[in-house]
C-alpha cells in the first residue's frame, strides 16, 4: 500500500514506520523535522505542519491510507495543540478523499469499570492528563464524523519498549489486563496490531485496543 504516516519520527511513529516498511509498504513520512529520519528503501519524507490543512491535504491525496501518530507532548498546551492538530488531520483526510484514517489513541479513555474510564481514576498520573484528555477528545471527534472511514487503536495503560512477539489480545472499549493485573503492550506489538488492522480491516469507524 501507499501510506502516509504522520509523526513518523516519534516513539510510536517510529515503530509504525519500521513495521510498515518491513511489510513492504511504500511510506511517506510526514514530519516537522525530516533530518530525524534516515534514508530507507520504500520511504520518502516530507516536512509538514499538520495545522496547515491545505498543504496536508495535498500530501495525502492518492494515498491508500493515512496513519496518524501525531502528538503534542512537546507543547505547553498539550491538549489544545493536539485537538487542533487532529481537527486539521481529519479535515485534510476528508479533503483528500483518503479511503482510511488510522489513529494512534490513548489508554485513558478505556473503561476500567462500567461507565468509568481510566482518566477519571485517582491513580491516573497528573502529568499525563493533558495528553490523555486530548486523545479522549479526538476519539469523541471521530465518533461524530458522519462519513470518514476511521479507526483508532488505544494501547494498554503501559506502552513500553520491548520485543515484537505478535502474541497479544484485542479488545473494544475496556482496558485489557493480564493474569497478574498488569495492563501493558510493547510498542513493537502495538505496531503489529495497527498494521494488521490496515491490511485486514476489522474495526471500521470504531476504536479498539491491544494488550497482553
Amino acid at each position: 500500500m501507499n501510506i502516509a504516516l504522520i509523526g513518523a519520527s516519534g516513539f510510536i511513529g517510529s515503530a509504525l514506520l519500521n513495521e510498515a516498511l518491513q511489510r513492504g509498504h511504500q511510506v511517506t513520512a510526514l514530519v516537522i523535522n525530516p533530518a530525524r529520519l534516515e534514508d530507507r528503501p520504500g520511504l520518502s519524507v516530507e516536512r509538514i505542519d499538520v495545522n496547515d490543512t491545505a498543504a496536508l491535504a495535498a500530501l495525502l491525496r492518492g494515498r491508500d491510507a493515512v496513519l496518524s501518530a501525531f502528538s503534542g507532548h512537546a507543547q505547553s498546551d498539550v491538549r489544545g495543540y493536539y485537538v487542533a492538530g487532529m481537527r486539521s488531520i481529519v479535515a485534510a483526510a476528508k479533503q483528500a478523499a483518503v479511503p482510511r484514517l488510522l489513529v494512534v489513541g490513548g489508554a485513558a479513555s478505556l473503561e476500567v469499570a462500567p461507565g468509568r474510564i481510566l482518566l477519571d481514576t485517582p491513580e491516573f498520573p497528573a502529568q499525563w492528563h493533558g495528553t490523555a484528555a486530548g486523545a479522549r477528545d479526538a476519539l469523541l471527534m471521530l465518533r461524530d464524523e458522519p462519513t470518514l472511514d476511521w479507526t483508532m487503536l488505544s494501547p494498554s495503560a503501559h506502552l513500553e519498549p520491548g520485543p515484537r512477539t505478535g502474541r497479544f489480545r484485542l479488545g473494544g472499549d475496556q482496558l485489557l489486563v493480564d493474569a497478574d493485573g498488569k495492563s501493558h503492550i510493547s510498542v513493537a506489538d502495538y505496531a503489529v496490531a495497527m498494521l494488521d488492522e490496515l491490511e485486514r480491516p476489522a474495526h471500521s469507524r470504531r476504536r479498539f485496543t491491544v494488550g497482553y
